[in-house]
């Protein structure tokens, strides 16, 4: 394909060989007068040997012409030189060339040596005149050929490596990267101001000894050290065992409900430890190295006898004493019975009181509502919040409350949809839609709704010239939009997709303390003449949405 290349552009050529040839001795005496310059200024140090051999591999504005492209590398002539038979060649290429291929003339295979080469340096000195542009990604600056390398080491858009993670980056961006983003840049923990690799901030996180961590059973924030010490001691709802495990109670409970085991079992925990002194008496004479589980010195207990267990007032002292803790057990089992008892009546009662709140709250709303008589103001609120929303291309969909276009009327509500960059035909629009709601006069009412509807975005400016941005639309009785709803909030709406650009709210003062005002203004059937008369002729909305 080269070759069929470099026929057409040498036949284009054959004037201007003989020419090449006639100025070659001319040239020969200074070859050396740009060699080294332009050898070290013009092109990036070479990286492999395909690298030093091939021409300039860069995009010419304007393209390069056909008399200096080499025929073997389709590339810009780099270090030209011509052959006896009048052709062109980068000195890398055909010394390539003759050395692989043979001694010959890649183009017309005429017999060609290498001390037939000479330097073509009036080829050269016009390729390095020619103008390219800056390879680098994102650089629309453009120079002479001889100054491209000298441009790429300044240039902001060429690429470096990262010292910290090896990476390679703009360098322009090159700073953002190491302090923002590189994995291995250098951070503090905010707990024990630890230096660490980002990298490893995740795993350190996990074992740092000064972090906050929740209690898994309470839920309580506390340094990662003190941790054990809450669960042994402070833990409310960690689980303990009895204390009388000793004796051979097998219960476990959460530590807040330690004390009423202990309540509730008393008489079982008694009869535990009556069982383990007896245990202990009868073989005090043949004692075993473990009781329950529990290691003890038989020598403490040797001094106990038959007799000093069949003593009668010791025992008789023991029983009156399990008694008592029973009569007690018993008297406390009644009070939390009855505090329980009337736990539940309270809380039966708070929740009467909530839905009997919220009751009251959906009557004021209502009425509220009601109060409107067709004109409705929607204050929306932390605006750029939504516009932050809309371009991290997140749905930005919003309700109003309901309103009444009197009393009795219709009940409606409008719908904000602010559109996403990457919507078609309608990208970065405010969108502004009416709904029909379930109302309480809607069985007195004729259906379908049909009126006029009068939407505006506020101009809030102090002074008398307000602008508001205004549509007057006719509602269509034959869409669903305007049937009755037979849910909460009809899901058809009617109004405009492209009702104002984003851009438009920097026009006027249509934001206002980070407060955007939506209007409504609604006629029924019967009041349909007063729009007329005052001049708004309504636009083509967008349909039913």
């Amino acid at each position: 394909m080269s070759l069929l290349h470099s026929d057409s552009s040498c036949g284009a050529r054959d004037g201007e060989s003989g020419c090449c040839a006639a100025m070659a001795s001319a040239c020969s005496a200074g070859a050396k007068e740009e060699s080294s310059s332009v050898g070290s200024s013009t092109s990036n140090p070479p990286s492999s040997f395909t690298e030093e051999t091939q021409g300039y591999d860069v995009e010419f504005d304007p393209p390069l012409e056909s008399k200096y492209e080499c025929p073997i590398c389709l590339m810009a002539l780099r270090e030209a030189v011509q052959t006896p038979c009048g052709h062109r060649f980068c000195k890398g290429c055909i010394v390539k060339s003759i050395r692989d291929a043979g001694h010959k003339c890649p183009v017309d295979n005429e017999i060609l040596l290498e001390n037939q080469l000479f330097p073509d340096n009036f080829a050269k000195r016009e390729i390095l005149s020619l103008t390219v542009k800056c390879p680098n990604k994102g650089c629309s600056m453009k120079m002479e050929l001889r100054h491209l390398e000298d441009h790429q080491l300044q240039c902001d858009f060429s690429t470096v490596e990262c010292p910290q993670c090896q990476g390679t980056f703009p360098k322009n961006h090159l700073k953002e990267h190491m302090t923002q983003e590189c994995p291995r840049r250098q951070v503090c923990c905010p707990n024990c101001a630890t230096s660490m690799a980002y990298e490893d901030k995740e795993l350190h996180d996990q074992t740092c000894p000064l972090a906050n961590v929740f209690c898994e059973y309470c839920n309580t924030m506390l340094i990662r050290e003190q941790m054990p010490n809450h669960y042994d001691n402070d833990c409310p709802t960690a689980p303990v065992p009895c204390f009388y495990s000793a004796f051979g109670c097998p219960e476990k409970m959460q530590r807040n409900e330690l004390a009423r085991h202990m309540q509730e079992f008393t008489q079982v925990h008694m009869r535990m430890m009556a069982q383990s002194f007896q245990n202990i008496s009868v073989t005090a004479a043949n004692p075993v190295p473990f009781i329950n589980g529990l290691p003890f010195e038989p020598a403490l207990f040797s001094h106990v006898s038959h007799a000093a267990y069949d003593c009668n007032p010791e025992v008789e002292n023991f029983k009156e004493t399990i008694q008592q803790l029973e009569g007690r057990l018993v008297r406390q089992d009644h009070q939390i019975r009855e505090l329980i008892a009337k736990m539940e009546t309270q809380n039966t009662h708070m929740a009467e009181l909530k839905r009997t709140i919220r009751n009251l709250e959906g009557k004021i709303t209502e009425m509220e509502a009601q109060q409107c008589n067709g004109i409705y103001i929607w204050k929306i609120e932390n605006f750029s919040g939504l516009q932050k929303a809309q371009e991290e291309e997140r749905p930005v969909v919003m309700h109003s409350p309901g309103f009444y276009t009197g009393k009795p009327g219709y009940k409606l509500c409008l719908r904000l949809h602010i559109q996403l960059p990457n919507a078609q035909r309608c990208a970065n629009f405010i969108s502004l839609f009416v709904h029909t709601m379930q109302g309480e006069y809607d069985s007195h009412l004729p259906w379908p709704f049909q009126g006029t509807i009068r939407l505006s975005i506020l101009d809030q400016s102090e002074g008398p010239e307000r602008q508001n941005h205004e549509e007057v639309m006719e509602a269509k009785p034959e869409l669903l939009a305007f049937q009755r709803p037979t849910i909460h909030r009809n899901p058809k709406g009617f109004g405009y997709v492209t009702f104002m650009h984003l851009q438009n709210l920097k026009q006027r003062t249509f934001i206002k303390d980070d407060t955007l005002l939506v209007r409504c203004e609604v006629l029924t059937r019967l009041d349909l003449n007063s729009v007329r008369r005052e001049g708004f002729q309504a636009r083509s909305t967008d349909g039913a949405m």
